[in-house]
């Protein structure tokens, strides 16, 4: 879709909303490597509920959204579930995010999060973030340009 079409409120309710789960995750102390951590070394369980009350609200709008005929609000596209195929990029891209994750101690979101909470150190965490997603899409397009030079042309 493209920006004309979009209502004027697209991208500050988008602001907003980043604001809002920037606040969520700092009131909840999950912008905090340090919790994460112990999460992940099955120290404190109170992540589990962070994700689980996310993961409830998101399933319950996505079911009911999905399955009238309305448009989403801001851009008046139709919400569709996009089915992704289970194939080796999922598994090798989601093990990559998890070591960086337990490396780190945090996600994406959280780390922008973290450093609005002064944690500035993070920002190596974020810089590899930035690096990673470089250089995977450098890969993706070299093995693009070669696989574009292997196909036979009809």
């Amino acid at each position: 879709m493209s920006s004309e079409s979009r209502s004027p409120w697209f991208l500050p309710i988008i602001y907003v909303g980043g604001l809002v789960f920037g606040f969520g995750l700092a009131i909840s102390g999950m912008a905090k490597p340090e919790v994460v951590l112990d999460f992940l070394q099955f120290e404190d369980f109170g992540l589990l509920f962070v994700m689980g009350g996310a993961a409830v609200v998101t399933g319950i709008v996505f079911a009911i959204a999905t399955r009238s005929d309305r448009t989403a609000p801001l851009t008046g596209s139709s919400y569709v579930r996009r089915v992704k195929e289970f194939d080796r990029n999922v598994v090798v891209g989601g093990s990559i995010f998890g070591v960086g994750w337990g490396l780190s101690g945090i996600c994406p979101g959280a780390a922008y999060a973290s450093v609005g909470i002064g944690n500035l150190p993070i920002l190596w965490a974020i810089g590899g973030m930035f690096l990673g997603a470089y250089a995977q899409g450098y890969w993706r397009s070299r093995q693009a340009d070669s696989d574009a030079a292997v196909a036979p042309s009809d």
